[in-house]
């Protein structure tokens, strides 16, 4: 029996494998990065042990130090999560070696499938229908599309698509040094890239005894740079014979390496609904929750519990009702999913409970009520977080904040109960993903599951678009701030709306609206909200003139307005420039502008800025000042939280200052670059 457990990993999946542990009596040994000292993983955890360093080539990676940890710690398993070692046979291998239990499959198994390569071929022989892939030495115009993919490793690392015969060997570099940051190996291959296919996967378990569980199908579609966002489970809309062959071509490709424990097989199907076989998955999925929800299990206590050598049931339980979940990141959808670090204030989802799997029985071997799942028929909600408030969000790994997933009877139900869980959550820090969750779960393609991986190429632009709420949100976090800079108390309610009055108004300004208010002996009045230079596009002039809007209740923290007769209220939270508004509407993230604009250093013409905080990997060959560039052209490469992200020439020119350095740390708005656009060079060189 495992007395104390060591989880080889951080955040969300550690947190989530120590509430089984507490619950099953097993003590828990976290490690952590300089950088995640103080993280949730760590301080929930029995004991933890420091891996020096921050990146993850020095940390979570380091396989010898992770097993010495364990040893030092008295832990007696390791649980390697998700990502990392997870899928390393080697990492494996050396736990085992070192006489503790691998709560995980056979080292074996993985390395059949480590590489996705040799896991296509060994499934050809099992019979799983798959891609043929593609040498990018002889490929042709006839082979495009292609999608390249790191040969080991997932979550989308090391994935490019390619559609231009021209880009194929930049794209080859690309992904081969990002596969390599991340998961120290740098292997890539092609295969034929399907447009519009649907991304569909089967969770198995398997013991020691020969059984082997398919547990339904999950569909994980609705991608980001080819990581899963949003994941539900059944599959929608597949018919029963499908579900049939996929569930066979996954138990067949467990037992073809003689599997043991949790794994999932992915395929990917085609518009025309056949599926071919992506790879296998040797680990705990990210997107497990939603399986477990449906089946009433909790898979962790199962991992563990077939890792002490218990025998499952010949045959799963059976699933009830629909499950979705959201993967909140910190990330800017409308800025190429830039990501976003800083203060954690505040991550609350009103109704949701942590413990999993739902309000299901925790259903094991040898449970007296013979795995039986017993649910409620309301819906449910659950969050998994390895944050809490107070937490730093930093740049040296993944954007994932917490999933939150709904269980319901139905899938509409499941939909419309994860919505509205989203959209009255309190978020606060750093920029979120959220508004895109809740405008995704309500698009008409995604609530009749028409969608496919190409989901948000399409409609991006769409789902980013200004929230129309955002003006009046505006109005409210003026009106908070008045009310904290006059008494402190709860002011009047007899206020009046729009008006146009002699008397000058103060002016606040929150993103792209500037909001004028005058104090009267009854309160606050509202001038007018306009756009700031011609930007938000929905105050002021050609706006919203006809609305009435009155202020009803008033105080630091919570507004009531009534808009166009209708009293709506607004809860306001200030961290310093950053304010927070949320509503049964919206939530709003705004930074308060300064009265007066800055008059300080400006970065020059054709300056290339940071996106975001993060470590320079590389440059473009070549690259050094007096260079000419092209318009577009990749010029240097910024890794964080796990992905990388191009900075690429604003105009032809010249480059004439060079301030990036692989290896050098920047912050957003680093000058990293300049480019003296072409045409502006001719004009400085004439007389």
């Amino acid at each position: 029996m495992i007395e104390s457990l060591l989880v080889a990993n951080r955040g969300e999946i550690a947190c989530r494998v120590f509430r089984t542990c507490r619950e099953r009596g097993i003590a828990t040994v976290a490690v952590h990065s300089d950088a995640d000292a103080g993280a949730l993983h760590v301080r929930e955890a029995d004991a933890a042990v420091r891996l020096p360093g921050a990146a993850p080539a020095d940390t979570y990676l380091r396989g010898d130090l992770i097993v010495k940890a364990a040893l030092a710690a008295g832990a007696d398993a390791v649980h390697p999560g998700y990502g990392f070692l997870s899928e390393n046979a080697e990492f494996a291998r050396a736990v085992l070696d070192a006489g503790l239990v691998w709560v995980g499959p056979p080292p074996g198994a993985i390395e059949a499938m480590a590489s996705k390569t040799r896991a296509k071929e060994l499934m050809a022989a099992a019979g799983v229908p798959l891609l043929a892939p593609v040498d990018p030495a002889t490929a042709t115009g006839a082979d495009l599309p292609l999608l390249l993919k790191a040969a080991a490793g997932g979550g989308g690392r090391g994935m490019r698509i390619v559609r231009e015969l021209a880009v194929l060997d930049e794209e080859l570099k690309a992904a081969s040094a990002e596969a390599a940051s991340a998961f120290g190996e740098g292997e890539v291959f092609a295969e034929p890239y399907v447009e519009h296919g649907r991304h569909v996967e089967v969770q198995i378990l398997a013991d020691a005894h020969g059984t082997v569980w398919a547990l339904g199908t999950r569909d994980c579609s609705l991608q980001r740079r080819h990581q899963k966002v949003i994941e539900e489970s059944p599959a929608p809309g597949l018919p029963d014979e499908l579900r049939a062959v996929l569930r066979e071509a996954a138990v067949a490709a467990a037992r073809a390496v003689g599997y043991r424990g949790t794994g999932t097989v992915e395929f990917l199907l085609s518009p025309q609904g056949r599926p071919y076989f992506l790879e296998m998955n040797t680990r705990l999925q990210v997107e497990h929750p939603v399986t477990e929800e449906v089946f009433g299990l909790d898979l962790v206590a199962l991992q563990l519990a077939v890792a002490e050598g218990a025998a499952l049931p010949a045959e799963p339980p059976a699933a009830h009702g629909h499950a979705v979940e959201a993967r909140l990141y910190a990330e800017d959808p409308a800025a190429g999913w830039a990501p976003q670090t800083g203060r954690l204030h505040a991550l609350e989802v009103p109704g949701a409970g942590g413990e999993a799997p739902g309000d299901t029985s925790r259903l094991v071997p040898g449970a007296a009520s013979g795995l039986v799942p017993v649910g409620p028929s309301a819906p449910r909600l659950r969050v998994d977080t390895g944050y809490a408030h107070g937490d730093t969000i930093g740049v040296h790994y993944d954007a994932l904040l917490a999933k939150v997933i709904a269980w319901a009877p139905t899938r509409a139900e499941a939909l419309r109960a994860l919505r509205h869980a989203l959209r009255r959550a309190r978020v606060h820090g750093p920029g979120t993903n959220r508004e895109l969750l809740v405008r995704s779960l309500g698009h008409p393609d995604v609530v009749d599951g028409r969608f496919d991986t190409g989901f948000y190429e399409r409609h991006l632009d769409a789902l980013t678009a200004p929230a129309p709420g955002e003006r009046h949100a505006a109005v409210a976090a003026a009106l908070a701030d008045a009310a904290a800079r006059a008494t402190g108390d709860t002011l009047p309610a007899r206020l009046g709306g729009w008006r146009n009055m002699a008397a000058p108004a103060q002016r606040k300004t929150y993103g792209e609206h500037e909001v004028r208010y005058r104090a009267t002996r009854d309160g606050f009045v509202v001038e007018a909200v306009e756009a700031v230079e011609g930007k938000g596009g929905e105050g002021g002039e050609g706006g919203e003139e006809a609305d009435e809007v009155r202020v009803v209740a008033l105080s630091p923290y919570r507004v009531s307005l009534e808009i166009g007769g209708v009293v709506r209220h607004f809860d306001v939270r200030t961290y310093g420039d950053e304010v927070h508004v949320d509503s049964a509407g919206g939530a709003y993230r705004l930074i308060a502008r300064p009265r007066f604009s800055e008059t300080g250093h400006r970065p020059p013409p054709g300056s290339l800025l940071a996106p975001m905080p993060g470590t320079v990997v590389r440059l473009a060959a070549g690259l050094a000042e007096g260079a000419r560039v092209t318009a577009g052209q990749p010029l240097i490469w910024l890794e964080a939280m796990k992905m990388e992200h191009r900075v690429t020439a604003p105009a032809s020119g010249t480059l004439t200052a060079l301030h990036a350095a692989p290896g050098r740390q920047v912050e957003v708005g680093a000058l990293l670059a300049v480019v003296q656009d072409a045409q502006d060079a001719q004009e400085e060189s004439s007389p």
